[in-house]
């Protein structure tokens, strides 16, 4: 299968999970029907200079995040640590975590939630 980038679905969150900002998410795989019931989101997603996704935890999944460009703060179970292009973040089960864009740019990254 190959996917078009004009087929994919595109959707805007606004304050997402009590954040701040515009949250633009393009799923490249469609939930867990596409990813075998293995996971629930696969997506390249996009935090505009000052939003953020707000903190929380995840129960019975794990989050990985590979920053493709931008820079933001990652909150990483209460520590915050600077993320940049090609870092990759992990979030396990029972473990929280939030993003801002700390920078002047677009933070783009791709987001995977796999449940446990």
């Amino acid at each position: 299968m190959i996917r078009r980038s004009n087929e994919k679905k595109v959707e805007y969150i606004d304050n997402h999970l009590q954040g701040e900002g515009r949250l633009t998410i393009r799923n490249l795989l469609n939930g867990p029907e596409e990813m075998y019931g293995k996971g629930r989101v696969f997506t390249h997603s996009t935090l505009e200079p000052g939003a953020s996704i707000g903190f929380h935890i995840h129960e019975n999944e794990a989050e990985t995040y590979y920053i493709y460009s931008g820079e933001g703060e990652f909150n990483d179970n209460g520590v915050i640590k600077t993320v940049s292009a090609g870092d990759v973040t992990f979030t396990g089960v029972g473990e929280g975590h939030g993003l801002k864009n700390s920078g002047r740019e677009p933070l783009e990254f791709i987001a995977l939630i796999l449940y446990k």
